[in-house]
């Protein structure tokens, strides 16, 4: 027997919401109700309820449960009570929305089912008194919430700053006093004011603050114990600071740079409108920076980050929460053992994840990196990224890489995997939620979760065969033709190369952007499918008739930007009966051609390279081929005779796409080099110290560590005016 109804209320929805989820003010609100006992908070409570249907009576007692709860918009509510003979169900569900004029619109439903004796003799009376019942305690509600007379006061401190621990710590102290219903204490930005007008804690006077100013809202019992709370924040601010060591602290970034010279490392965890120009202070004092601050403009991060990179110095953040630099945790960071694995992590949280599971499977970690989230998105181009990949490849302490974030932007992955490639270290990547294309790529191993990672990257210190033996000298600055008679083929090889060639197209794309417009003509990379319909007109498929694929060949090899063709061979019945024989003679001529070109360029021919490639790229490249072929030994063509004749014509042959695109990622992405000054290791690797301006709680943090360190005493330049702050700036240059 379902039941519902609805009720506006004089409060704002917070205010409503924390009523009706505490059990001890809700339960003065129920019929009946004779006691209430909270079990586990915030979850389960016991009550002990007398009902009366009709001349019938009945005393339940039982339990109640919390079964959603999403405040402050739903709450789903179950209980269950007994009586001797008899047993009741009841399921409740509250949706609260904003009404009009600050009120709360409230819509409720409510089962109830009774069983056993009390069902059957009162069975007519059960609906209308059960619904009869809950509006009286809705009503109730209403009633309490809006005869409950708090008072709500203020205090508005311009220009005060303390960073937002303090904040919090006073705020709980607060609520701790006497007859405090609710309290705030937050630097007045626009969104704390309206988080505060939500919860009904706005006044009038704090609307007038400014994001630079302390605003304290307490909501009490009576007028005097609301001015009573605010006279005793200086007291509560002056027993907080009793607790702290008594020490010199700095206040600007020179003194404490003076105070401790060694100090390689500025954490920086201010606002985020100030946050920039503390980091470039850092930056300017050849400081490394740990950027934990958020809310700095993209256009920032990049000055900053291309700042660093011309220094040799890292930028971690912004946002950035999670790090551990040489054994030292730094924000959030989890204490882990010291060991052979490295991480890069756009994720603070997934480093958290991924480096406390290396500590359970008994590895260690030699650095985690953060980046901060943006650093991979294509206008920051994973600047970060890059140089802790170009540490972590030159750290002889550091053995397997692990390379964790969200998905980056297409052109920042292909990147950054040519860069994971070229650190000659088996790396584990994680880009959580991008289909990995393939299980491993050369010394590339893609992880489907966080915790497959660790579990890899652990698995991985005990394997020394992740070199690719024999990989040939990179090619550079050329492009891959892939010719494909086989559509599947293609679009296997399209997916695994996707990840690391730049930009990639196909008249067959797995992606919009990879649409070949003119399938006749390629262009930078290209898969070409020649068996599609575009090609089929009037022709036999290229399994039987090799002309399309000869004449294209020969087309992709007279580009000089061209540096290797990549084809398949698909034997069985039906198909071509000798196409290798077909084909090698025109791999002979395509090749002789580039090589007399490259000997009128004054090239030279590698000796002893069965390829017969010509290393000196000054105006134009060399150029392999590469085939895939499919078949058995038992096909008509003679598998084994099709692979030789294309081995003695100089062709490198594979017999599955997966091997391929192994091969031609490697060739194409080793050995990248760096454009930018490398971070120095030697002082990466000096015992950690470091200067901390904004959280106090991070210096805590470096200093039970057994960190050296020094907190700065910070406040917002010109008192937070942004105006005369820029002023001062000029002034000092």
């Amino acid at each position: 027997m379902p039941l519902s109804g609805s009720v506006t209320i004089k409060a704002p929805r917070r205010k409503v919401w924390d009523f009706l989820t505490d059990p001890q003010k809700a339960g003065q609100c129920a019929p009946g109700v004779e006691s209430v006992e909270v079990v586990v908070p915030g979850q389960k409570f016991r009550a002990t309820v007398a009902i009366g249907f009709g001349a019938m009576k009945a005393r339940f007692t039982g339990e109640a449960e919390w079964l959603e709860l999403e405040p402050p918009n739903r709450a789903k509510i179950k209980a269950h009570g007994a009586t001797p003979g008899s047993a009741a169900d009841v399921t409740c569900e509250m949706i609260l929305s904003d009404g009009p004029a600050g009120a709360t619109e409230m819509k409720w439903t409510a089962e109830p089912v009774i069983m056993g004796q009390l069902a059957s003799l009162a069975a007519r009376m059960m609906t209308p008194v059960s619904q009869k019942l809950t509006e009286q305690f809705y009503e109730s509600v209403k009633k309490m919430i809006e005869q409950r007379t708090l008072v709500v006061r203020s205090e508005v401190r311009p220009g005060a700053y303390y960073d937002s621990a303090v904040l919090m710590q006073l705020q709980r102290a607060l609520l701790g006093l006497p007859d405090v219903a609710d309290a705030g204490v937050v630097m007045a930005t626009p969104a704390n004011l309206e988080l505060l007008d939500q919860s009904g804690l706005l006044t009038d006077d704090a609307k007038k603050a400014g994001p630079n100013d302390l605003l304290i809202v307490v909501e009490a019992e009576s007028e005097s114990s609301a001015m009573g709370a605010l006279t005793q924040v200086d007291a509560l601010l002056a027993r907080r600071r009793a607790a702290v060591v008594e020490e010199f602290r700095p206040k600007s970034l020179e003194t404490a740079v003076q105070q401790l010279p060694e100090a390689g490392w500025v954490l920086v965890s201010v606002p985020g409108r100030f946050a920039t120009g503390v980091a470039q202070a850092a930056l300017n004092l050849n400081r490394h920076v740990f950027l934990y601050s958020d809310n700095v403009s993209l256009a920032d991060e990049i000055e900053l980050k291309k700042m660093a990179q011309s220094k040799g110095l890292l930028v971690m953040g912004p946002d950035c929460g999670t790090a551990i630099i040489n054994g030292v945790g730094l924000g959030f960071a989890n204490r882990v053992r010291r060991g052979a694995i490295g991480l890069v992590g756009a994720s603070g949280t997934g480093l958290q994840a991924i480096t406390s599971r290396i500590h359970t499977l008994g590895g260690g970690v030699s650095h985690a990196i953060g980046t901060g989230g943006r650093d991979l998105k294509s206008e920051v181009g994973a600047i970060t990224a890059h140089q802790a990949l170009d540490v972590l490849a030159r750290d002889p302490e550091t053995t397997v890489v692990v390379l964790v974030s969200k998905p980056p932007a297409p052109n920042v992955t292909t990147k950054l995997l040519a860069a994971a490639q070229a650190t000659g270290k088996p790396v584990v990547v994680d880009f959580i939620g991008y289909p990995p294309p393939a299980r491993r790529l050369g010394n590339l191993h893609f992880a489907a979760s966080l915790s497959e990672a660790a579990e890899v990257a652990v698995e991985l210190l005990e394997i020394r065969d992740w070199r690719l033996d024999n990989l040939q000298s990179p090619i550079s600055n050329l492009y891959l033709r892939g010719l494909f008679s086989g559509g599947t083929l293609a679009y296997e090889t399209l997916l695994g190369l996707q990840a690391s060639l730049s930009p990639i197209y196909s008249n067959a794309p797995i992606t919009n952007y990879q649409l070949l417009e003119d399938p006749l003509h390629s262009k930078f990379h290209t898969i070409i499918d020649l068996g599609d319909e575009f090609f089929m007109v009037g022709r036999l498929h290229p399994m039987i008739d090799n002309d399309l694929r000869i004449r294209r060949m020969k087309q992709e090899a007279a580009d000089p930007e061209v540096g290797m063709i990549l084809f398949d061979v698909v034997l069985g019945e039906g198909s071509h009966m000798d196409p290798a024989g077909e084909l090698v003679p025109v791999i002979k001529e395509i090749r002789e051609k580039r090589i007399g070109e490259l000997k009128s360029r004054g090239g030279r021919v590698a000796p002893n390279d069965f390829r017969g490639a010509y290393r000196d790229q000054r105006e134009i490249g060399e150029l392999e081929i590469v085939a895939i072929v499919i078949g058995t030994e038992d096909d008509p063509q003679n598998l084994q005779s099709q692979i030789e004749q294309l081995k003695d014509a100089g062709v490198t042959v594979f017999r599955t796409a997966t091997e391929a695109v192994e091969y031609i990622s490697l060739r194409f992405g080793a050995s990248r080099k760096n454009e930018f000054t490398p971070v120095n290791l030697e002082q990466l690797k000096q015992p950690l110290a470091a200067i901390n301006v904004g959280l106090e709680s991070f210096y805590d943090s470096l200093v039970s560590q057994g960190v050296q360190a020094v907190h700065i005493e910070w406040r917002p330049p010109a008192g937070g005016n942004e105006k005369l702050a820029a002023l001062l700036v000029k002034m000092k240059k």
